[in-house]
Formats: C-alpha cells, sequence, structure tokens
C-alpha cells in the first residue's frame, strides 16, 4: 500500500534529481564552454607562431643577416683605418728620428766649432 505521501515523497526525490541532474548540465556546459574559450585563445597563439615561423622568423633572420654584414663591414674599416694609422705613426717616428740625429748632428759640428 502506497500512501499520499510516500507519491508525494517520490515526486519531491524525482524533481530534486530532476533538478541536481539540471544543475549538472549546467555545471557541463559553462565547463566546455570555458575550455572552447581556451582552445580558441591556444589556436590564434598557435597559428600566430605558425605565421612567424613561416613569415616573421624569415625577416627576422634577413635582419640579422644584413646586420651581421654592416658589423663584418665596420669591423674591416676599422681594421684599414688601424692600418693606416699605425703606418702613418711609424712614418712621423721615422722622420722625428732622423730628423732628430740630423740636428744632434748639426749640434755636434757646432760644438765642435
Amino acid at each position: 500500500v502506497v500512501t499520499r505521501d510516500d507519491v508525494e515523497e517520490s515526486l519531491k526525490a524525482i524533481f530534486q534529481y530532476v533538478r541536481d541532474k539540471e544543475q549538472l548540465f549546467k555545471d557541463l556546459h559553462s565547463q566546455t564552454e570555458e575550455i572552447a574559450q581556451r582552445i580558441s585563445e591556444k589556436q590564434r597563439e598557435r597559428d600566430y607562431w605558425l605565421e612567424y615561423k613561416n613569415v616573421g622568423s624569415k625577416i627576422h633572420a634577413n635582419k640579422i643577416e644584413s646586420l651581421e654584414k654592416d658589423i663584418k663591414e665596420v669591423k674591416d674599416e676599422l681594421q684599414r683605418t688601424t692600418e693606416y694609422y699605425r703606418d702613418a705613426l711609424n712614418i712621423v717616428r721615422e722622420e722625428n728620428k732622423r730628423l732628430f740625429d740630423r740636428h744632434l748632428k748639426l749640434l755636434s759640428e757646432e760644438a765642435l766649432k
């Protein structure tokens, strides 16, 4: 024998079960939306890096290559300039030594007179 109270209890339990399942469904739905957003963000990030890999990295590689070439040219120019000034300094030293020796020789001759 089932009483009215038993039926009401059973209906309340069923309604509570349905509400719990609906809440669970809502929670799962919101979780899937969050996961879909995270997947979308990761996809955009992946697309960005693929674009960089295919295009941007080549542009940067060209810039790096150009800068390395510029550095090499500056180093070569510095080397040539250094050699030029070293040679010029040696010439001036030799000229000074020659003039000093000549002046010393003239002073010696003057002193002897």
